[in-house]
């Protein structure tokens, strides 16, 4: 179903370095966004440890990697969201020296924010704007402004960089946005407060958590027909965090209030294990071999490291307070 929207606006922070002489890290390492201590947390994946903090101006929460792995981005705003606050906006990072080298301003109290495949933009949520910004990743220039839902909040890009989807917690609708002339196309109705969206590797389908419903949308990326609506926690699921495997075999769900990780069959829709992985999951991230799931597990200040074929929690790692987002190197 489709519905006309009203629309909230938002801002987005980022950290971004020269990338010619930077060395990607030796083995895979993991970010993890921190809103009560408004930096990120460095983690060396192989000893499940956290090895440096990074500062940053505000509560953190959105991250993502460049393509290449050299440059960190993280979306900060104020802890008592103010649209004239110098905390909101998109942080830079260089990944090989941790240090923030540029501030994106972009609205008020960002969230998230997504990256095409190209490294070349950056899509942000506006929160409090109701709209969607697009921005060149190199230069903080701005590109276009989009209205979109009310209160919008995930952004997922395709895999082919061809659309843009901004989820809407009040208005429960999800926009689809066309990147080559940055229009909203589409507005689809979906459960009660969406609150993040995924692609499936292939681009065939998008998974769209829905807190208040405690359920997961399964949408026909090219039709936008819903396809299956699953029920997580016998309802009683808050989830936030959605992820895919790289082979889209399987969706990761960080349940949020029931403190679990549910995984999915993606061909089946059947529920395949709901992992304890700590007080109120709202991030979730998969490696790149698929062999392990991470949460960020809010009110546990810590990480949970998942085996995806056991479904055994193999590691904690403890990290700042409020954990938000996780983001891996390949």
């Amino acid at each position: 179903m489709k519905h006309r929207l009203a629309h909230a606006a938002g801002a987005l922070v980022m950290l971004a370095m020269p990338t010619s002489h930077i060395a990607v890290p030796p083995h895979p390492m993991a970010f993890v966004s921190n809103e009560g201590t408004h930096d990120v947390s460095v983690v060396d994946v192989a000893t499940n440890r956290t090895i440096a903090t990074i500062p940053l101006a505000g509560r953190a929460r959105g991250i993502h990697l460049s393509p290449d792995d050299r440059t960190l981005y993280v979306a900060t705003s104020d802890d008592n969201p103010r649209p004239a606050s110098k905390a909101n906006g998109i942080a830079v990072i260089d990944v090989a020296t941790r240090r923030v080298t540029a501030t994106y301003h972009v609205g008020s109290d960002p969230e998230q924010f997504a990256l095409t495949p190209d490294g070349r933009f950056i899509y942000t949520s506006n929160e409090d704007g109701g709209t969607a910004t697009a921005i060149d990743a190199r230069t903080g220039r701005h590109v276009a402004t989009l209205v979109v839902g009310i209160e919008p909040e995930g952004v997922a890009v395709s895999p082919d960089g061809n659309w843009i989807l901004v989820t809407a917690e009040t208005s429960n609708s999800l926009s689809v946005i066309r990147r080559k002339d940055n229009k909203v196309v589409d507005n689809l109705l979906v459960d009660l407060r969406p609150r993040a969206a995924a692609f499936s590797p292939d681009g065939s389908r998008v998974y769209v958590t829905a807190e208040i419903s405690g359920t997961l949308s399964v949408i026909d990326a090219k039709t936008h027909a819903l396809l299956k609506t699953i029920v997580l926690d016998r309802g009683e699921a808050k989830p936030v965090g959605v992820a895919v495997s790289p082979d889209g075999s399987r969706v990761y769900v960080a349940g949020g209030w029931s403190g679990t990780l549910t995984v999915i069959d993606a061909a089946t829709f059947r529920i395949l294990a709901s992992v304890p992985v700590g007080k109120r999951p709202w991030g979730v991230a998969v490696s790149a071999d698929g062999r392990r799931i991470y949460t960020a597990n809010g009110m546990s200040d810590d990480v949970a490291v998942v085996d995806a074929e056991t479904h055994k929690i193999v590691a904690r790692i403890t990290v700042g307070r409020r954990p938000w987002g996780i983001a891996l190197t390949k």
